[in-house]
C-alpha cells in the first residue's frame, strides 16, 4: 500500500499555498504536516481527502481497493470533533461505527475498545455537551478505532489534550503505523511516532521561491 501526491498545486484565494509538491507515504508509515500558521497543512490534508481539489497534480492511493477512493478508505479528523451533544459518548461512537460500515456484531466491541484505548471508559454514558475540551478531542478521535481505514488523515490530532491525552493518541497512531497502517498529521506539536518524517511546507514554499 502507498499514497502518493505527484506535481501537487493547491491554491486559495488566487495564492498558491503548496506549489508542485510530489511524495509518497507506504504502509507501515508516518508523515507529519509541519509550518507556520497558513502554509497549507490543513488545505493539503482536506486535499488528500477528496474533501478539497487540487488546482494541479494527482492524488492516488496504490495497493487497496481499486472501487473506492482514497477518502472512502481513509479517517480524516479536522478540527472539528464531529459530536452530537445530546448523545452519550458511547452513543457517539457507536452512530459513528454504524456510519462507518462496521458490521453489527462488531459494532459494540470496537466502541468498547475504543472508550478504553482513548481512556473514556468513565465516561461512556455522559452526554458529549457535558465533557471537557480535551474529552470531546479524545472522544473525536476514537472513532478512528470504531470502524477499519488504512490510511488516517489528521489536523492538529492533539489540540486540546494534556500531556497524558497526547502520549495516549500517539500509542494508538504508533500501533496502527505497526500494523500497516498509514498516518499523515498536520501538527505543531510533537506526536511521539518514532522514525515518522516530517514535511515542512513552509520551508517547501521558500525553496521555491528561491529557485
Amino acid at each position: 500500500m502507498k499514497l502518493t501526491a505527484s506535481d501537487l498545486t493547491l491554491t486559495r484565494g488566487g495564492r498558491d499555498l503548496v506549489r508542485g509538491l510530489s511524495f509518497g507515504v507506504a504502509g507501515g508509515e508516518a508523515l507529519l504536516l509541519t509550518g507556520a500558521n497558513g502554509a497549507g497543512k490543513s488545505t493539503l490534508i482536506r486535499a488528500l481527502s477528496g474533501l478539497f481539489p487540487p488546482s494541479q497534480g494527482v492524488i492516488g492511493l496504490e495497493g487497496c481497493d481499486e472501487e473506492r477512493s482514497l477518502g472512502e478508505q481513509a479517517h480524516t479528523i479536522g478540527h472539528l470533533n464531529a459530536l452530537k451533544g445530546t448523545m452519550t459518548a458511547r452513543e457517539n461512537l457507536a452512530f459513528w461505527a454504524s456510519y462507518l460500515g462496521t458490521a453489527a456484531a462488531e459494532r459494540a466491541d470496537r466502541v468498547g475498545e475504543a472508550l478504553d484505548r482513548f481512556g473514556l471508559m468513565a465516561l461512556a454514558e455522559i452526554p458529549a455537551a457535558y465533557l471537557s475540551a480535551g474529552q470531546k478531542r479524545r472522544l473525536g478521535l476514537a472513532r478512528l478505532l470504531v470502524a477499519e481505514r488504512p490510511v488516517w488523515l489528521l489536523d492538529e490530532p492533539t489540540v486540546s489534550l494534556d500531556a497524558a491525552s497526547t502520549a495516549r493518541v500517539g500509542e494508538v497512531m504508533a500501533a496502527h503505523v505497526a500494523r500497516g497502517g498509514i498516518v499523515i498529521a498536520a501538527t505543531h506539536l510533537p506526536l511521539g511516532l518514532t522514525g515518522a518524517r516530517e514535511l515542512n511546507l513552509s520551508e517547501l514554499m521558500r525553496d521555491d521561491e528561491a529557485v
